[in-house]
């Protein structure tokens, strides 16, 4: 079965795409955007890793669902295009930048800048049924991501997870930390955040400065 998705990742990921689950899990898909309204638009299921491959990887952010409203998904997780309104996460997302790093907020909400320079933005769930949270979880997505991270793990050394919230850090709960720096908080969106588990995290200063020692360029965040 052939999978629309960036060469290096292709290579990586041959085998998993010829698990009996993943082609279960195509199937799903398909019936669903042939049936129904869901996002991102198949061409951007895979954005994440067409926009940072394999080799390019320094940074790996961890996300839940895409985005469920009209225009909002488009394959990066907490990114929206431009034009579309910042969802309260995002903007707690650029307000801790704007502090940790006196970087001034951004004219919009697209992270592709941030995947161009090897931050890998990978939800767990890559689609959803329109205005329906959650409504292809348990269908194969995890299965695939978690795939994806230990695959990361196993294989790469010296880079950053960032896990945001408890989702997050079950998802990342096997990952090497002998090899990578992990680093936790409370979740970005509003109601984590304004309870204080959110905001002085300085995740971004701290992500800079392990790359830094590493050797490798910071993200221009």
């Amino acid at each position: 079965m052939d999978v629309n998705i960036e060469d290096s990742w292709k290579a990586q990921l041959t085998t998993e795409f010829d698990k009996p689950y993943f082609k279960t899990l195509v199937d799903f898909v398909k019936t669903e955007y042939k049936t129904q309204t869901c996002f991102p638009k198949g061409s951007e299921i895979f954005a994440a890793f067409d926009h940072c491959s394999y080799d390019d990887v320094k940074v790996v952010i961890i996300g839940q669902d895409p985005y469920h409203g009209v225009g909002q998904a488009h394959g990066l997780c907490f990114s929206v295009n431009e034009g579309i309104a910042m969802p309260p996460s995002l903007i707690n997302i650029f307000k801790e930048i704007e502090t940790d790093l006196n970087v001034a907020f951004p004219p919009n909400g697209n992270l592709e800048r941030w995947a161009k320079q090897g931050v890998l933005l990978l939800n767990a769930t890559l689609t959803v049924r329109a205005h329906q949270a959650g409504s292809h979880q348990g269908k194969g997505w995890e299965k695939f991501t978690d795939a994806v991270i230990q695959l990361i793990s196993n294989n790469k050394k010296d880079v950053v997870f960032l896990l945001w919230g408890g989702f997050a850090k079950k998802k990342g709960a096997k990952i090497d930390t002998q090899k990578h720096l992990v680093l936790n908080s409370g979740h970005p969106s509003p109601l984590s955040a304004n309870r204080g588990f959110w905001f002085g995290n300085k995740h971004f200063s701290k992500t800079n400065e392990y790359l830094q020692e590493s050797n490798r360029s910071p993200i221009k965040w």
